[in-house]
């Protein structure tokens, strides 16, 4: 719900409203206009009945929230969140590109990759220092040494960096590191994971997970927020479907939909969805067409030799192709691409 408070109201008043909250066993989140102030109210509805917060003083009226998603809902706030990092904006009506290979395998190749991709316009250098995989035989990235080299990567280009983080013990870590902490599809209801993220400073990028509806998806962003971390930026990837022509199925609604519901800004990872190199441009670009807020994609700068996903990776060559096509899409539907 969100509790309006009559114009002019004293903070003494205010202060008496949150406690009120608190004693329900919600949580309240107060922002101050130039005249009024509103406190959006996360928790269990039915305790937090309207007519015990009507009868305090100060309060004007009291709105019930739809949504079970309350702090992403764009009826709690009408407004885009822009999310900023370095100076980079991310939402708002900008289209923000985050490239670079799957997986940090060296500083040689993290550092070729991120001069490519700097060089073609991407804003942010992306790569796993911890990688998630499917099969334990496979790749597993190189952890704290991988976190190191991105560090060299950014004072070298100045590209801020986004680097998934896979358990709450490793949030403080790879904090110190990444601009952006990315919560990947597998770990999009850890939990505690989330609650960690939460009660973080950095931004959280968080990926829908394979299996998992958009409204899950927003509940996931809502344990983010509701820790006080209002930072975050949701990411469509393609969910598992009975399609073998592709590694997933793009959901390419989930855009607009959750453009319609949330004021969180939505990018997309066509690399993932497509898992096949020959089919991530046009998603991609698909992608700006719908209103995208960016897009994230792998680009390797020998993806034949990728220890992760070489498959679905583009070359700095096929980035650079990328990257001149999205530019006029861009422009047609009213984004400017982030300087």
């Amino acid at each position: 719900m969100i509790i309006v408070m009559k114009p002019g109201a004293p903070e003494r008043e205010v202060g008496a409203v949150l406690r009120q909250v608190e004693t329900l066993g919600g949580r309240g989140h107060l922002s101050n206009g130039q005249k009024t102030a509103i406190i959006r109210v996360a928790g269990d509805d039915l305790r937090l009945d309207p007519s015990a917060f009507l009868a305090l003083r100060g309060v004007e009226r009291v709105i019930p929230v739809l949504h079970p998603f309350r702090l992403a809902s764009r009826e709690v706030q009408p407004k885009d969140t822009i999310v900023r990092v370095d100076g980079i904006s991310i939402g708002g009506g900008t289209f923000t590109v985050m490239a670079g290979p799957c997986a940090v395998e060296s500083l040689e190749q993290t550092l070729e990759a991120a001069r490519r991709v700097k060089k073609a316009g991407a804003q942010l250098l992306r790569g796993g220092a911890y990688k998630p995989r499917t099969s334990p035989y496979s790749f597993q990235g190189l952890g704290p040494k991988g976190l190191e080299i991105l560090s060299r990567a950014k004072a070298e280009t100045g590209l801020a960096i986004v680097t998934e983080v896979m358990s709450a013990e490793d949030v403080s870590l790879v904090a110190e590191h990444a601009d952006i902490l990315q919560v990947g599809a597998r770990n999009m209801q850890n939990f505690n994971l989330l609650d960690a993220c939460g009660r973080q400073k950095r931004p959280v990028l968080l990926k829908r997970g394979l299996m998992s509806t958009v409204e899950e998806l927003l509940l996931s962003a809502e344990y983010i927020l509701s820790r006080g971390n209002r930072q975050v930026i949701l990411c469509e990837r393609g969910v598992r479907t009975f399609e073998k022509y592709t590694r997933n199925t793009l959901d390419i609604s989930t855009v607009p939909v959750v453009k319609k519901l949330s004021h969180l800004p939505i990018i997309v990872d066509p690399s993932h969805a497509a898992g096949v190199r020959d089919y991530v441009a046009s998603l991609a670009l698909a992608s700006v067409a719908v209103g995208a807020d960016g897009m994230m994609v792998e680009v390797h700068p020998h993806p034949e030799k990728a220890l992760c996903d070489g498959q679905e990776s583009l070359s700095p060559d096929e980035f650079d192709r990328l990257m001149r096509d999205v530019r006029p899409i861009a422009r047609a539907v009213g984004k400017r691409m982030a300087r």
